[in-house]
């Protein structure tokens, strides 16, 4: 039974308080983690911002990613193996094949798994958990509750928006990430429990960690001219583009690379262990040979000195890019847990600002500036690598506050998401789900076909006939189509329907000669009129079981009823596929017409010939 909007939308503030409050504990967890595991010292105060200070256990702190790792794998593997990897795929998995329900011990094992993981080093993100949390917090108050699989994927949607809202400080994209990747239907009755429970997610963040951007960024930064020559600089940040799709094709195929690698190494514990010890020997000898771990945990340290220029020179900032694309493919394709959106952001802030230091090395006084194409290709990475373009331009501009880099990041993001697309055509979050057997739609279409008439999606070709017709007296000598279908009458009434096919025709040429329609008539149809939606006709066609509608000529209820036609499944497939067709990437599809017949009428009062009313509701 479905609640009301109003208390879908209470509920949905329930989710946002608690999502804020998750994200709060969660940041915790790590700061707790990581100063124990690194520092040797008990606190939650944990700025990943700042550089982590070298660990008073020298070389040994190779070590510290494989004790994390090895809780990591005790927890996923004793509590919840949906708690491994990045988290997204398994929302999107629950929202498209399992009707939204998450198990309530998802949210619990994977902040503690993922607050060992971050906090002990890997190279992951703190967004993904965030959101696999928040959105198994709202499937569980959504089985709590009952309501309809529909509204409870509006939870699970409204879930993981307030997580990567509260985790970023941006609300604009937290309800735009679960537009384009969470919700499979957008409209009033969606949108409002998301953007209720992305806001109150984000105000409750912003109690704890304060209402300044994620990262800080010199003023006018990305600021281009309006003059004609400023063309060229667009095209720089075009080119920017592409080289973040090639690494954003390159990080999808490298993630699942190591996944595939990993399962040749015999038991999770050492499957593990091994990955983070790669993972540890990288960062230390980072922090030896260059001054910081850099790659360890969400590298928001390396991010913030790449966009105020700290970090100079374009190879080293290339081998950045190279080590964090390694350590987050090993990190997770050995068994961590953690997102990628934080390394997606890493690896694009400095292959920008790489690239902005080879276009001056190669065009002297070229308008290029290494933070300026740090910024952008932060948010080039993250809309190529996820598919999820309008909320990486609106999260960068929300994390940096910095509006006159939308325009090129929009160039860039494009770019980005076209090339990546060509080089790997599912995103980070799919591929996963294809490579298990569930798809996932790569776009949002309006149902078009749901608002046209019962009158334009009815088949018109035919026959209404009595059923003491014998069903020999149907079949013609000459070429019948493949199929047709019959309304079956008795005493003037609609009393059945028949779907002839080959298969019944040659049935029926073994049994008796003389069987009538009537005793081959199906009894579960249902009787709509011309002007009715196919919304509602698809949904009396599922609460009822029936087989077929019979749509009648609307007209006064003392006026006899003209049957005009039928609508059986093979109609409402080929409306759907008229109006898919017209969306671009979808090939044209050749539709046959159907030749009008003319029925026999047929008096009011018929079987079923109740006129559309509360059965309008699809329920979900």
């Amino acid at each position: 039974m479905p609640v009301t909007l109003y208390w879908l939308c209470v509920l949905a503030l329930v989710v946002g308080v608690v999502t804020g409050l998750g994200a709060v504990v969660f940041r915790g967890l790590i700061g707790l983690v990581h100063n124990a595991f690194f520092l040797g010292q008990f606190s939650f105060a944990y700025d990943a911002s700042h550089f982590t200070s070298a660990s008073p256990w020298g070389g040994f702190v190779i070590l510290v990613p494989v004790a994390g790792g090895l809780v990591v794998t005790w927890l996923v593997s004793t509590f919840a193996p949906e708690a491994k990897g990045h988290g997204v795929p398994e929302v999107m998995d629950a929202i498209y094949y399992k009707r939204g329900v998450i198990r309530p011990v998802v949210a619990v094992v994977k902040s503690i798994a993922s607050a060992f993981a971050i906090g002990s080093g890997a190279a992951v993100g703190r967004e993904g958990p965030i959101i696999q949390i928040g959105s198994a917090l709202g499937s569980t108050l959504g089985q709590l509750v009952q309501m309809t699989a529909g509204q409870r994927i509006t939870l699970v949607a409204a879930g993981a928006g307030a997580g990567i809202a509260a985790t970023f400080n941006t609300p604009i994209g937290g309800v735009l990430f679960a537009t384009e990747l969470m919700m499979p239907e957008i409209s009033v009755n969606t949108f409002l429990p998301v953007a209720i429970a992305t806001g109150t997610a984000t105000f409750i963040g912003r109690l704890f960690f304060s209402a300044a951007p994620a990262f800080f960024v010199p003023a006018q930064l990305g600021a281009i001219p309006n003059q004609p020559g400023s063309a060229f600089t667009l095209l720089l940040y075009a080119l920017l583009g592409a080289v973040t799709g090639a690494a954003a094709a390159l990080l999808v195929r490298a993630l699942h690379g190591a996944e595939d690698a990993f399962d040749h190494v015999p038991g999770r514990y050492t499957r593990h262990a091994f990955g983070m010890l790669l993972v540890g020997a990288a960062m230390y000898l980072l922090q030896r040979y260059a001054g910081h771990y850099f790659i360890e945990g969400v590298g928001y340290a390396t991010i913030q000195a790449t966009l105020y220029g700290q970090l100079q020179g374009g190879l080293f900032l290339l081998l950045l890019a190279a080590c964090k694309t390694f350590a987050t493919s090993v990190s997770l394709g050995s068994g961590s847990s953690g997102g990628v959106f934080s390394p997606s952001l890493f690896i694009g802030a400095t292959l920008g600002a790489s690239l902005a230091s080879l276009i001056a090395t190669v065009l002297p006084g070229a308008p290029v500036s290494g933070p300026a194409f740090a910024m952008v290709g932060m948010g080039a990475m993250v809309g190529g690598g996820t598919g999820a373009a309008m909320t990486a331009v609106a999260m960068i501009f929300e994390m940096t506050r910095d509006y006159d880099i939308v325009l090129p990041m929009i160039i860039a993001v494009a770019f980005s998401l076209g090339v990546r697309r060509m080089l790997s055509p599912e995103s980070i979050y799919t591929l996963k789900l294809v490579r298990r057997g569930h798809p996932i739609p790569n776009a949002l279409h309006a149902n078009m076909f749901l608002v046209q008439s019962a009158g334009h999606v009815m088949e018109t070709d035919v026959l209404v006939l009595d059923a003491q017709v014998q069903f020999r007296a149907t079949l013609s000598p000459t070429a019948e189509p493949a199929f047709r279908h019959v309304v079956v009458t008795r005493h003037n009434e609609i009393y059945g329907v028949l779907r002839i096919n080959t298969g019944l025709r040659r049935a029926v040429s073994h049994a008796a000669s003389d069987i009538t329609l009537g005793a081959l008539a199906q009894r579960n149809f249902i009787v709509v009129q011309e002007s009715d939606a196919v919304f509602g006709v698809i949904s009396r066609l599922w609460k009822q079981h029936a087989v077929m509608a019979v749509v009648v000529e609307q007209g006064d209820s003392h006026d006899a009823v003209r049957v005009l036609g039928v609508i059986a499944k093979e109609h409402i497939a080929e409306a759907v596929a008229s109006t898919v067709r017209i969306f671009p990437g979808h090939m044209e599809a050749k539709s046959g017409g159907a030749v009008a017949h003319i029925g026999k009428r047929a008096p009011p009062g018929s079987r079923n010939a109740e006129a559309k009313g509360s059965d309008d509701e699809t329920g979900t």
